[in-house]
């Protein structure tokens, strides 16, 4: 099969790095990249593209058609950025109080930008059609879906949707592709517990929410260590408890969130009824009434097993076959999976870590920042990607 006729140059690379650090300078969180997508629409049209502006609220979306028939792809980058503060001291660092790229998608949106350019000049002898999707609000959710719903992937339909993320927990020249799932889905939820109050000192007058909530927190774990295959992830985690005024007053209710995270689309279906199963059971056998709010936000990302394999030779003309991992997992969360429950596709990790250089920090932390080099290494695995793609 044949390759890209054209790669990035150094001039290409050094514009990515350019551009990454003016996004990374103006960070915009969910549904507010007005500057951004702004910024992302005016590059485009220079390119002599007609970008559409307003999908999803403030997601942006160019075609670029082939010469010649062909299937259509869809390339993905996530605009926003996150609500902290950045502790870097970079000539790049971000000049808006409480914003900060802490994520990566400033590289995301750089790279996916640097695509456009190449594809444009390859436009002439490529096959069928390549949609470019920057999108806002992956960190808060909604994004992805927002997008679909506003038609992105129709008009043509969309056969295939590909995406890469900057990973820190990957060296920078390495490339990450799992055959499968490889992001968990993300649930979170809220209990209310509700008893009665009494005075601390007579709690036989009373019904305690609070040991109703411990016993509760205990119970859910079982979901985990009891009721699912042993081989398949979940992660049942509390993270906040609220309840009570005072030492000595038994509360009326009590309160708790967290979340919950999982591979298997099957257990993924399942999870829900198991919480509240096991929360209405534990709270009525203690007296109590329970409240739940179980919220779904993300899918599982899943890599179709065909599209992971295909991204993966892209990779390994890029990086090399053995800088190519496949065993790559987290139980973190994207919205990316939005996009493979509708089309199959793949979703890839790009080593940004540089122990040498001090970029070491994880992501969301506020000192995050990346080897550049990812941005440059990213662009060039989505380019041959989706050439392999329509070629095929």
């Amino acid at each position: 099969m044949s390759t890209p006729s054209r790669s990035l140059s150094p001039a290409d690379v050094q514009e990515l790095i350019e551009v990454r650090r003016d996004l990374h300078a103006h960070p915009e969180v969910a549904f507010e990249e007005t500057r951004t997508a702004a910024f992302v629409a005016d590059r485009l049209r220079a390119l002599g593209l007609a970008p559409r502006t307003g999908v999803g609220r403030t997601g942006v979306v160019a075609t670029i058609r082939g010469a010649r028939p062909g299937r259509t792809v869809l390339l993905r980058a996530d605009m926003d950025a996150l609500p902290m503060q950045e502790e870097n001291d970079v000539p790049y660092r971000s000049q808006t109080a409480g914003r900060m790229h802490a994520c990566g998608h400033d590289c995301h949106v750089a790279g996916l930008l640097g695509v456009a350019r190449q594809l444009v000049r390859l436009a002439p002898s490529l096959p069928g059609t390549v949609k470019l999707c920057f999108q806002p609000a992956e960190e808060q959710g909604g994004g992805a879906l927002g997008m679909i719903a506003d038609g992105v992937l129709r008009d043509p339909q969309v056969d295939a949707a590909f995406g890469v993320h900057v990973w820190q927990d990957l060296a920078v020249g390495k490339v990450g592709v799992s055959r499968g799932g490889w992001m968990a889905s993300v649930d979170d939820f809220a209990v209310t517990v509700t008893g009665r109050g009494a005075h601390a000192a007579a709690p036989h007058q009373g019904i305690d929410p609070v040991v109703a909530l411990a016993h509760i927190v205990t119970a859910l774990q079982t979901i985990a260590s009891r009721t699912t295959d042993p081989l398949l992830e979940v992660v049942v985690s509390v993270t906040q408890l609220r309840a009570g005024t005072a030492f000595n007053i038994i509360p009326e209710s009590a309160w708790m969130n967290g979340t919950v995270r999982a591979f298997d689309p099957v257990l993924w279906q399942e999870l829900p009824g198991r919480f509240e199963r096991i929360v209405q059971g534990v709270a009525g056998a203690l007296g109590c009434t329970a409240e739940v709010a179980y919220t779904r936000h993300n899918r599982p990302v899943v890599n179709d097993p065909a599209m992971a394999e295909l991204a993966l030779e892209a990779a390994a003309e890029v990086v090399g076959r053995e800088n190519v991992v496949t065993h790559i997992r987290t139980m973190g969360g994207e919205d990316f999976s939005a996009f493979l429950h509708e089309v199959p596709g793949a979703f890839l990790a790009v080593g940004s870590r540089n122990e040498q250089q001090g970029f070491t920090h994880m992501h969301h932390h506020p000192r995050f920042d990346v080897d550049e080099g990812c941005i440059a290494i990213g662009a060039e695995v989505l380019l041959r990607v989706a050439h392999r793609f329509l070629e095929a």
